[in-house]
């Protein structure tokens, strides 16, 4: 699969973001909000039982179905979240939430698909980000998939660059450090590196929780392997998300820098352990997933008994999780 056709979303990309949209796509429903709760704190299991022991209405309407879907989506069943999604939005099509999240489902799905395929789910993945932009001109994380979608895909599928331009100028009026990350990635594919590095600067510079944004920047510099660079980033983001607490998740895309870059996997380690431990987690780092990750680093580092406790952990949070399954001894 191309670059240019594989369509996944960053979804750790605003810190908290994930929360509040939710709540907005329950409306309001208090039935709704422990089924949150757990997908928020990466307890899957706990919050697919409590789905399945609402009333088959409540089971059935469209709230319920997009949780199911994100649920699902932290999983990696693609085929379950794409179809609760796309029940959620037929019950539903006025609400922008739920064609966003339809449209990164249907992302995830193209990334894992051959190319014919992909570039079919392509067009439908387009349309869903389109239409959460038009129904809500607010959403802040529709418009940036929206323009992420313009950067990555070709011109045939889509895409195009003054396309990503003109949502990033919507970005300006409701998340201006979006808007500048969105510029950093246009940058980017230009190949203007510089422009790109001096827009994540700005983003930051700009945010009231900049320790997200320092993540993305030392990603930035550990992608071109300017390792002193990423290394000042990744302690400015750990210095922002101690100041923070709603930054927790900052950790754990700072030690995905790491781990990407296979630098300091004690650093790490040490970063998940703190945001699983902390109290500022997310679905859009599930905690199940923290704590695979850091079984592998626990194993990398010759600490096997360690390992399998995190697996265990994981485990006991999403039993059907696959990756940590395979970790099993």
């Amino acid at each position: 699969m191309s670059k240019s056709l594989r369509l996944g979303i960053a979804l750790a990309a605003c810190l908290g973001a994930g929360l509040a949209l939710s709540v907005r796509a329950e409306g309001g429903d208090p039935a709704l909000a422990p089924i949150n709760t757990a997908l928020q704190a990466g307890q899957a299991d706990k919050a697919l039982a409590l789905l399945a022991q609402l009333p088959s209405g409540g089971r059935n309407n469209a709230a319920a179905l997009n949780l199911a879907c994100r649920v699902r989506f932290t999983l990696g069943d693609w085929e379950a979240a794409v179809r609760n999604c796309e029940t959620a939005v037929r019950l539903e099509p006025g609400n922008s939430i739920f064609h966003m999240w339809l449209g990164r489902a249907l992302g995830e799905k193209a990334s894992r698909a051959f190319f014919t395929t992909a570039y079919s789910l392509g067009k439908r993945v387009l349309a869903e980000f389109q239409k959460a932009a038009e129904l809500d001109p607010r959403n802040a994380e529709g418009l940036f998939d929206l323009g992420s979608f313009y950067v990555e895909a070709p011109s045939v599928a889509g895409g195009g660059l003054s396309k990503a331009e003109s949502v990033a100028q919507e970005l300006d009026r409701v998340d201006p450090p979006r808007a500048w990350e969105l510029r950093a990635r246009i940058a980017a594919d230009r190949k203007d590196q510089a422009a790109a590095e001096a827009n994540l600067k700005q983003a930051i510079s700009l945010s009231r929780h900049p320790a997200s944004q320092w993540s993305t920047l030392a990603r930035f510099y550990g992608d071109r392997k300017r390792w002193s660079e990423m290394d000042a980033a990744i302690g400015s983001c750990m210095a922002a998300a101690a100041r923070d607490p709603r930054s927790g998740a900052a950790l754990y895309d700072a030690a995905g820098v790491l781990i990407a870059a296979g630098r300091e996997p004690a650093l790490a380690a040490r970063m998940l352990e703190d945001y699983v431990n902390g109290s500022a987690k997310t679905e859009e780092a599930p905690t199940f997933i923290a704590l695979s990750r850091l079984a592998r680093l626990k194993e990398q580092m010759g600490d096997h008994a360690g390992a399998q406790t995190a697996v265990a952990a994981a485990l006991q949070l999403a039993q059907e999780y696959q990756p940590a399954r395979d970790l099993r001894r």
